[in-house]
């Protein structure tokens, strides 16, 4: 008995979990910037879009870039995107899906006519993990990578610019390799939901139509270092009480005003020792509001809740933007095609807003961009067990062609 060919969404997922093998830690999926997992999620994806004879290549941030292109050679681009970095211990899913589902479409489309060619992205960061800041490939595509982010510091005392160098591409190219095509009139981010919504209410797809803003900071506790034992309790400066302080601070703000969420994610105490009171702490916030005035309005508090606490313990604190992005819409008119391409394939199709960001949001302002998202069973994102079913990988991959093939211009400037 012959074996059934793997399905269009099967074949998505098994190459999804290909990919997830590629990792810089072995046992779980780890793939920062420009590791040696990095080059290797190269090497496969290289291989599969030669399959369908695309034209492909690296720009020098190393995203991987490829066009299937129209007879026309004056014709607009539809630009398709995501991210193939990981965050640490993370699951198979989050951007790659976007990246192979992309390619699938494209693989789908490729004796079809079009009046305009397509380019497929796979960025080679969003996460932010290895430098501590997000979204550089399409900063760079959007000509907002500054010399400042490429002097930032991994763990281990290497910039970005080095990081780029020592994958063979040169940071002083990236102004005219990193570039967006000139003539790009839409562009489409498939992506994982990364929540519960749609779960709930047993749908594959939505459709977004705002990313809300966000703003990270790093919050560093100084106090004094001694010893555990011999310093009385009413003697001691401890950065890591005032810290805990803080962050209960932090939770009680968040929890009184609604829809706001912070997260204090990341907690380094030093020296880290049993017996030792802690000296300093570096800490994160993650600070996310649909209100960009709100936001603001969060982030003024929670300094002053910081400073608080750590004048009431005899410690200094400072905070640091690392970085921050306001909400943004998405392009109405995208918005609305997306939708009726979902409907055309049979779909009942929500919109909403994503609480996450992506690189949608640093593109949108500077081309027409729309979003599509994929049910994430359980809201289960950023773990191990992050999962994807085949009917919504096929809804949105049928969504994906549909609003492909009756793409056209012009389109609304209103991004």
């Amino acid at each position: 008995m012959t074996e059934a060919s793997p399905t269009r969404a099967e074949r998505i997922i098994s190459r999804c979990r290909e990919l997830a093998r590629l990792t810089d830690v072995p046992g779980e999926t780890t793939r920062l910037f420009l590791s040696l997992a990095t080059r290797e999620a190269h090497t496969k994806l290289l291989g599969w879009m030669r399959e369908v004879n695309l034209e492909t290549r690296t720009d020098d941030t190393g995203s991987l870039r490829t066009i299937r292109r129209t007879a026309n050679p004056n014709a607009p681009t539809l630009l398709l995107f995501s991210h193939i970095d990981t965050v640490l211990n993370a699951g198979p899913f989050d951007g790659v899906l976007g990246v192979v589902l992309s390619l699938a479409a494209l693989e789908e489309l490729s004796t079809s006519p079009l009046p305009f060619s397509i380019e497929l992205i796979a960025l080679s960061e969003e996460e932010g993990i290895r430098f501590g800041f997000p979204f550089l490939s399409s900063l760079a595509l959007t000509g907002q990578l500054t010399a400042e982010h490429l002097a930032r510091t991994d763990a281990d005392g290497i910039t970005v610019a080095d990081a780029i160098r020592n994958f063979g591409l040169n940071p002083h190219h990236i102004s005219s390799t990193c570039s967006l095509s000139p003539n790009t009139f839409a562009a489409l981010e498939i992506h994982i939901e990364q929540g519960p919504v749609l779960d709930a209410a047993n749908e594959s797809i939505a459709v977004v139509e705002g990313i809300i803003g966000q703003s990270r900071l790093r919050f560093i506790f100084e106090g004094h270092a001694n010893h555990a034992g011999t310093t009385p309790m009413p003697l001691r400066h401890d950065a890591l009480a005032a810290a805990a302080q803080w962050i209960t601070a932090v939770e009680q703000y968040a929890a009184t005003h609604n829809p706001l969420v912070a997260t204090v994610g990341r907690l380094e105490v030093f020296p880290g020792a049993v017996n030792v009171i802690p000296g300093r702490v570096d800490a994160s916030l993650d600070i996310r509001h649909p209100d960009d005035t709100a936001r603001h309005e969060a982030v003024t508090a929670l300094e002053a809740a910081a400073q608080q606490a750590a004048t009431s313990r005899g410690v200094r604190v400072t905070a640091s933007l690392q970085s921050e992005q306001a909400t943004v819409s998405m392009n109405p008119a995208l918005t609305t095609q997306l939708q009726q391409a979902a409907h055309r394939a049979g779909h009942t199709v929500r919109t909403m807003s994503s609480g996450a960001g992506h690189d949608a949001m640093i593109f949108a302002p500077h081309v027409p961009t729309t979003m599509l998202f994929v049910r994430s069973p359980n809201g289960l994102s950023h773990h191990p067990d992050e999962t994807v079913r085949e009917q919504d990988v096929e809804a949105a991959l049928a969504t994906t062609l549909d609003f492909i093939r009756a793409l056209h211009e012009p389109l609304t400037t209103n991004h």
